[in-house]
């Protein structure tokens, strides 16, 4: 097994797996190729998008409790540990993924990355 990005600049140099990178509003900031190939979307679309469009509706009021209590100075509960959670395509179809979520705190403000390993079924 390969070792999991463990900076944002490692996340950002990523080919081989899906990476979404969001700043601390929760607007994708960056997508690698490989995340371009899987969900969908072409660059121009999914960036400066809120995270919400490739989150499930039923996972959304979760998330943003958890984004939102994170960003604001709570204690983070799944920064560093494999996730398999479902995520959207741009056709708004399911993938589970294992998500692999870090964070940093960059001029003043949080960006969280993460990586998005679609399951092998």
């Amino acid at each position: 097994m390969r070792a999991r990005p463990q900076t944002l600049d490692e996340l950002r140099s990523e080919t081989e797996v899906p990476v979404v990178i969001c700043d601390g509003q929760g607007i994708v900031t960056h997508v690698n190729g490989r995340f371009q190939e899987v969900f969908g979307w072409a660059l121009g679309e999914i960036l400066g998008e809120p995270l919400l469009s490739i989150i499930p509706p039923r996972l959304r009021d979760a998330h943003l409790l958890g984004f939102s209590r994170f960003v604001s100075g709570g204690r983070p509960t799944l920064l560093g540990q494999p996730l398999e959670l479902a995520a959207l395509d741009k056709q708004g179809r399911e993938l589970w993924v294992e998500h692999f979520i870090i964070a940093e705190r960059q001029q003043g403000s949080w960006q969280l990355g993460a990586t998005l390993i679609p399951r092998a079924d």
